[in-house]
């Protein structure tokens, strides 16, 4: 194999470099560019993170077992056993690359990582589902100023759609197909998609007073810009300012938004849209398969975590006797 992929500087980890305009790339580079693009930007952030904090700690590339397992031992107060299963696998990558010998293969490293979930437990931290209620509550206390417009399409179309944020963020104005029954957004990439098959998703035109295609054309009639990312920021004067929202963004954006309306904002992110939409729906006896056409769940399993925390006051024993 290249020594391009064997070096400690190898494509899944390194910094992304534009293709160069003229003569196709040949040879190496074309490796090189080629398997760094089978990977996101954020997860190659996430890998360089989670080597740096390896690295600082006092571990070396290639590393041994015994290293691997004594940083687990040694973060095992400090990390939650979701974080440190996500090191272990980028120290595994690491190596696979490179054509090194794995230590993360090796029973000790295993053997300490799940001895540390079964002290520590597994369980993760969800983020708090914002359901049609609240949403609705929280709406109502918006006002018609820039910022406000932008903010009631953001989280309706984002409610509505079942996006991730960096999904709604990286929304483009040539995304939007109007049609009759609404609107057709047309999601690039994602996440769990990474080679840009695409998908579309309906957001069909609102029943109550809260509609997200009537909120959507509120907002782009304020942006009156023929092209550009759909979500922008919005300083404390009202001015459009920059070419894209970041998805972190979206956090702030429905934290702040909450506590506006008088709703504890703990617990809540921005994949609380996501998780709201999933669990409003199926509590209102949605099929679940037309929640994953709408969220781009791949199987009903990915839901099942929204389906138990819908249905828990649904007949429930308790419920029955008291």
């Amino acid at each position: 194999m290249s020594n391009l992929v064997l070096n400690r500087h190898n494509p899944f980890l390194s910094r992304p470099i534009k293709a160069p305009v003229g003569p196709a790339l040949t040879g190496d580079e074309a490796v090189e560019h080629f398997i760094r693009e089978s990977l996101s930007e954020n997860t190659r952030q996430a890998y360089r993170a989670d080597l740096a904090h390896f690295t600082a700690w006092g571990g070396t590339l290639p590393a041994s077992p015994e290293t691997v397992a004594r940083y687990l031992a040694e973060h095992a107060e400090s990390l939650a056993p979701t974080t440190l299963s996500r090191r272990v696998a980028t120290v595994s990558k690491a190596h696979e690359a490179n054509g090194w010998p794995n230590p993360c293969r090796k029973e000790l490293v295993r053997a300490t990582l799940r001895g540390i979930k079964r002290v520590k437990g597994t369980a993760q931290d969800q983020a708090k589902p914002l359901l049609r209620e609240d949403l609705f509550m929280m709406l109502d206390a918006l006002k018609d100023d820039p910022r406000s417009l932008r903010d009631r399409a953001l989280l309706l179309i984002g409610w509505a759609g079942g996006f991730r944020s960096s999904e709604l963020t990286g929304l483009g104005l040539s995304d939007i197909e109007e049609v009759r029954e609404g609107v057709i957004l047309h999601l690039r990439k994602s996440k769990t998609d990474q080679t840009g098959k695409g998908r579309k998703i309906g957001i069909p035109l609102g029943r109550t007073r809260h509609c997200p295609v009537a909120a959507l054309s509120g907002w782009l009639e304020a942006l009156a810009r023929p092209d550009g990312r759909v979500f922008r920021p919005v300083d404390r004067h009202g001015n459009i300012r920059g070419d894209m929202l970041r998805p972190d963004a979206v956090s702030t954006v429905l934290r702040d938004r909450l506590a506006g309306a008088g709703i504890e904002p703990t617990g809540y992110s921005g994949h609380s849209l996501r998780a709201g939409l999933a669990t409003s729906a199926i509590k209102a006896g949605v099929p679940t398969y037309k929640v994953r056409a709408q969220t781009g769940h791949a199987s009903d399993v990915m839901l099942d975590r929204y389906v138990r925390d819908a249905g828990l006051f649904d007949g429930n024993a308790a419920g029955a006797l008291l």
